[in-house]
């Protein structure tokens, strides 16, 4: 793999209550987050509280408007 090419990111089909799905709707939107980015930051902070998150895991992509220099 090329240094400029970003390894796949993983896709995952996952079923959720209507209501879970619906308070993690309302919650993303709090933090300005889509579901998905929501469901990751919420799985990553389980790992990292039970000491499972691994080394090698990236951070998060920061998205919008790139900061001012």
């Amino acid at each position: 793999m090329a240094a400029s090419e970003k390894p796949e990111r993983k896709s995952v089909l996952l079923r959720l209550d209507p209501a879970v799905h619906a308070a993690l709707s309302a919650w993303a939107s709090d933090e300005l987050r889509s579901v998905n980015a929501q469901i990751e930051v919420v799985l990553r902070q389980a790992l990292k509280k039970n000491g499972r998150l691994p080394k090698e895991a990236k951070p998060i992509p920061k998205r919008g408007r790139p900061t001012k220099s």
